[in-house]
């Protein structure tokens, strides 16, 4: 999945960390709640401005990033 459409960083919001379409709501936030034991649909039920896609593109975004971990290393 390309997930560049979806995550953004904006220096100023978040304190640039990454968000989930432009919103308040962080990469971290999603990953966090499935680390919960939340499911995608609790997470849409609860925020219905995401998308099934936003949950796979914050995944999608948290692996490219462990794999870039692991061979910058």
């Amino acid at each position: 999945m390309d997930y560049r459409a979806i995550i953004t960083i904006e220096p100023g919001k978040r304190g640039g960390r990454p968000c989930i379409r432009n919103m308040r709501i962080t990469v971290a936030d999603v990953l966090g709640w499935l680390a919960a034991g939340q499911t995608p649909s609790d997470i849409l039920s609860d925020f219905p401005e995401l998308t099934d896609q936003d949950i796979r593109a914050a995944l999608a975004y948290a692996a490219d990033r462990e794999r870039r971990l692991v061979t910058a290393s």
